[in-house]
Formats: structure tokens, C-alpha cells, sequence
């Protein structure tokens, strides 16, 4: 049976479980910080001696831990990346910028148990050889922002941060920092951007990868807030037994936010690849189902930047064995594993972990139409083909839904979205365009069925005037 598997969760929403640096202690708390502190060098067989930093970072990259974020990138070989020999110093920032519409799993662990966060911060941090860090946090989590410098305070009159941590002769400082509440400060260079006091324009890569020069040009780890916490379970479970839980190369666990046309919207935490889209839309322990008498229309599975999937799609996956031996299957949209890999093959992504479900009352011009507005207002205008092919789509789609329409919008938009796609310094440009190609492409009997009926009721009015158009740039030819 489906069910959730509480591992980062396990203490949040508990009876009497607090924010407070006390009842975290009283858990369990920062007693893998201590493990992590005090693990002596190992010689191998080699010869090599690996010291307590290196055996941490080597627990992480055989867990398999990826990336929580939205990418779903190796985090240990993420880590492997900082140049260590360059004499600067690496700092650690820990992306809180939660701003993905339809996620709301951090803010859960932030406003909830913030010490899990510091811990695995700390140990992500004496790992990497990081003496300052920084938590950029989302300009609207005011209250978020306030727990967390509570817990800093805290921690550091418990001597887990500040000089000498706990006897152990490492040095480390953590800050607060809060954004303006940009979508944009999500990508890692806007973000570091945004944290020198600049306006947040994502850099160019290559040469700017953060691991050789971030934060002041400096090498810098960026990590979300679920993949700073799963690091203390690496660590404290061992890297080989958290790979043990989800499926090859999608291990550990994972927090979703399920929202929509659901019973049960909420956040719950599962094994990755364990349970399927349809489990968790429709078993009672997650979803609990549709609304009475309603219908699937749609599911987007990884935040409102991922290609939604049509009701009754059907996918052929790639299945790697224990062997080494790929297998194929056919599977419904129901069926699917909720992965990176699946709905990656599948032709979307787990993204930030956002499930937004949509039942047979969705209007799909007026969905397509409010997700293309926040993205035309969140573009940080640094490339050209976002910067106004963001605002034409969701100025067409504004027409589109005020009366103004035409039937040859959908191949409008596709042009438009097919312009912006790959061409932009940032992934922020396929963010904008990904929905608009996925919504058009699989429900264009309704875009043009709305734009025929807007131009039939301009051509006969009641008046027996025909209005006017509406403005918009010259729709895309054909060919």
C-alpha cells in the first residue's frame, strides 16, 4: 500500500514537537553534528588517509542524494566541484527562496524545525571546509525569517556555532539574509547575484559556475533546504543505507507538495520512485481523490514550470536492472513513478517537487493565462527573447481570455514560446515557455475553440457593429 515514509518530516506536526532549540535537543537533535565533528582519519587500503571531511563528503556522493531543488543534480558530485586549491574561501548558501508556484514544502521545515535545517548546514559546511555561510531566504517568509535568526541565536549560545564548535576547533557563521521576493533569486547565480547587493541578473556559464566562482568570486556551494536537511540522515544513517531507500538513482526521500482539485492538499514525504502519480492523488494516505462527480483533466508534476500531462497519456520507460540489462514498459499517467527519471522520460520533471492537480472544471486558457502573467512579471528582463516574449504571451492569453481572441492565438503562442526556449542566459526562459508549449500542444481544441467564438461574437455583435480587434503583435505565419 501506498504510504509515506517520515524521514525529514518524522518530528514535524508531532503532538508538543516546537520550533525551540530545547524540544529539538530532546529529539535526537544535533547528535550527528557530534558524530560528524568527531570522526577520526581512516587509512585505507590504499594508503590514502581520509580525513573527517573527506569521509563525510564520500558518505554523500555514495547515497545518491540529488538535488531537491528542482534540477535533481548529484549533490555529492556538486560538492566535488569546489576548487580547493584556488587559496580562496568557499562559502555554502543555503537557496530558501522557495518561489516555485505550487511549492510549499521548505517553508514547512523552516517555520517548524529549523535546527534540522542549521545541523545539516553545519555538517554540509565542515565538510566542504566552509567558515561562513549564508540561508537566503524569501522576502514574503517574514515570520520564516524571524524563527530562523531565533534558532541562530539559539544554536549559537549552545556552542554549535561561533568559534570552536563544540571542542572541535572548527569555525563557523551563519546568516540570515532575505531576498525581495524574485522568482529570479531561485537560480543559483541570481541568487549570489542578489546576495552581493546587486540586481539579481543570472551570470553566464561557463565561466561563472559556482564552484569556482560564486559568492565574490569565490568558490560556493548552493543547496536547497530539503537537500541540507537529508545530508544529516546521510550522515547519520550511513550513505549506503539512505540509497537504500527509493529506487537506483533516485534514492532517499522526498517532500511534495500537492495541491489543487484534490481532497487532501497538504505536503507529505515518500520514498522516491516508491509511489506513483495516481497513489498520490488518489490513495486516502495522500490526495484522498478528486472532488465528488469531478474528472482528471490534467496534472502538473513538478511545479508550474514543468510540461503538464493530459489525462489518459501513456509512456514508454526505459528500466535499468541490477544487471546492468534495460527493459522497457509501457505505463499510464496514473502508473507513473514519481521520480526524477520517470517523468523525465516521460517528457516533464519532478522540478521543486510540486504537484498541481486540475479536474474537468479547469478552463486550460485561464490556467495557461495566470501562470504566463506571474512569469512575464517575474522575468528579470537580462535577455532579450524572455524579457518580451513573456509579456506577449501573456498579453495574448489576456486577450484571449477578455473577449479578444482569434483562432490562430495557439500557433501564436507557440511561436512565440519556440523563440524563447534555449536562447536565454537562464533555465528561466524555458520555465516561461515549457507550460505554454505543453498547455497549447495538448489542449488546443480549446484554444482555438475560444478564439473562434470571440472573433464570431465580434464579427456579429448585438449592436450590429462589429468591434474592433484587440492589439497584439502580428500573429506567426503559418509556414
Amino acid at each position: 500500500m501506498a504510504q509515506e515514509h517520515r524521514l525529514i518530516l518524522k518530528q514535524i506536526d508531532q503532538p508538543g514537537y516546537t520550533a525551540e532549540l530545547e524540544c529539538y535537543l530532546r529529539h535526537g537533535g544535533y547528535a550527528v553534528l557530534r558524530k560528524a565533528l568527531s570522526l577520526p582519519p581512516r587509512t585505507l587500503t590504499d594508503g590514502r588517509v581520509l580525513t573527517g571531511p573527506d569521509q563525510l563528503r564520500k558518505e554523500v556522493m555514495e547515497s545518491g542524494l540529488r538535488g531537491r531543488g528542482g534540477a535533481g543534480f548529484s549533490c555529492g558530485l556538486k560538492w566535488s566541484f569546489i576548487d580547493h586549491r584556488s587559496g580562496k574561501p568557499v562559502y555554502l548558501i543555503c537557496n530558501a527562496d522557495e518561489s516555485e508556484p505550487g511549492t510549499f514544502k521548505d517553508r514547512q521545515i523552516i517555520y517548524k524545525d529549523p535546527h534540522q535545517l542549521l545541523e545539516g548546514m553545519i555538517i554540509s559546511c565542515y565538510a566542504n571546509h566552509v567558515h561562513l555561510a549564508y540561508i537566503y531566504i524569501r522576502g514574503e517568509f517574514t515570520e520564516g525569517a524571524r524563527i530562523l535568526e531565533r534558532a541562530l541565536a539559539e544554536a549559537r549560545a549552545a556552542g554549535y556555532l561561533g568559534r570552536d564548535i563544540l571542542g572541535s576547533g572548527f569555525d563557523l557563521e551563519i546568516h540570515v539574509h532575505r531576498g525581495a521576493g524574485a522568482y529570479i533569486c531561485g537560480e543559483e547565480t541570481g541568487l549570489i547575484e542578489s546576495l552581493e547587493g546587486k540586481r539579481p541578473y543570472p551570470r553566464i556559464k561557463p565561466p561563472y559556475f559556482p564552484a569556482v566562482l560564486g559568492l565574490y568570486l569565490c568558490p560556493t556551494i548552493v543547496n536547497n533546504v530539503e537537500t541540507l536537511c537529508a545530508v544529516k540522515h546521510v550522515v547519520g544513517m550511513g550513505g549506503l543505507e539512505f540509497a537504500k531507500l527509493g529506487t537506483p538513482n533516485n534514492t532517499g526521500t522526498r517532500i511534495v507538495s500537492l495541491s489543487g482539485h484534490v481532497r487532501r492538499p497538504g505536503y507529505y514525504e515518500v520514498e522516491v520512485g516508491k509511489v506513483t502519480l495516481g497513489e498520490l492523488i488518489l490513495d486516502p494516505a495522500f490526495g484522498g481523490g478528486l472532488r465528488e462527480g469531478r474528472k482528471l483533466k490534467a496534472i502538473i508534476p513538478g511545479g508550474s514550470s514543468a510540461k503538464v500531462f493530459k489525462a489518459g497519456e501513456r509512456f514508454r520507460l526505459q528500466r535499468r536492472g541490477p544487471g546492468g540489462q534495460v527493459t522497457s514498459e509501457e505505463v499510464d499517467l496514473l502508473d507513473l513513478p514519481y521520480d526524477f527519471d520517470s517523468l523525465q522520460q516521460a517528457g516533464s520533471m519532478s522540478g521543486s517537487g510540486a504537484i498541481i492537480v486540475m479536474d474537468d472544471s479547469t478552463d486550460m486558457v485561464e490556467a495557461l493565462a495566470n501562470i504566463a502573467e506571474f512569469y512575464a512579471h517575474e522575468s528579470c528582463g537580462q535577455c532579450t527573447p524572455c524579457r518580451e516574449g513573456s509579456l506577449w504571451m501573456s498579453k495574448a492569453l489576456h486577450r484571449l481570455t477578455h473577449g479578444g481572441g482569434r483562432p490562430q492565438d495557439a500557433d501564436y503562442l507557440l511561436h512565440i514560446a519556440r523563440n524563447i526556449q534555449g536562447r536565454t542566459i537562464c533555465a528561466f526562459g524555458e520555465a516561461c515557455a515549457w507550460p505554454v508549449l505543453s498547455i497549447v500542444t495538448k489542449f488546443r481544441d480549446e484554444f482555438e475553440a475560444r478564439g473562434a467564438a470571440d472573433l464570431a461574437r465580434r464579427a456579429h455583435p448585438a449592436t450590429g457593429v462589429e468591434a474592433p480587434p484587440a492589439t497584439t503583435q502580428p500573429a506567426a505565419r503559418a509556414d
